[in-house]
């Protein structure tokens, strides 16, 4: 079976990070993402998806991503479904991110300011797995 989701859209708020009972990260946020068409003299509208991260994950997401930013989700949809307080029983489906990217550059974003260095906004957080890039400044000397 298939379970594959791929999101870009704006952090609405920053990133929410907390520790399970075992001390595991988790991170919550939720994208807004831009339906494909607007309707004649109506305006654009979005769909709020909520977005969980895991682990090493979580704790990228928390520390480099504020609201505002745009941002690339790769990640499986999650239903669950529990009892609220009323006794009614209730379904909640979310996004477990397994990839998260920025996906503008810093100078595009209406979070600037809290972005970090040049080095980390190349990066992008995989499963646990970090990669250090270096910027590379174009030069005209380059035959391509």
């Amino acid at each position: 079976m298939l379970n594959r989701a791929v999101l870009m859209g704006r952090l609405t708020a920053d990133p929410e990070l907390r520790q399970t009972g075992n001390g595991i990260a988790v991170a919550s946020f939720r994208l807004a993402v831009d339906r494909g068409y607007v309707k004649d003299g109506g305006e654009r509208q979005a769909d709020f998806i909520n977005i969980t991260a895991w682990r090493q994950t979580a704790e990228f997401v928390s520390r480099y991503f504020r609201k505002g930013q745009l941002v690339a989700v790769e990640g499986k949809i999650r239903t669950r479904t529990y009892t609220d307080k009323d006794g009614n029983n209730r379904s909640a489906f979310e996004v477990e991110a397994t990839e998260v990217h920025f996906a503008e550059r810093k100078s595009d974003s209406p979070a600037a300011q809290t972005y970090a260095s040049p080095a980390v906004q190349a990066a992008s957080f995989s499963n646990g797995a970090s990669s250090d890039f270096e910027e590379i400044v174009p030069d005209e000397d380059l035959p391509f």
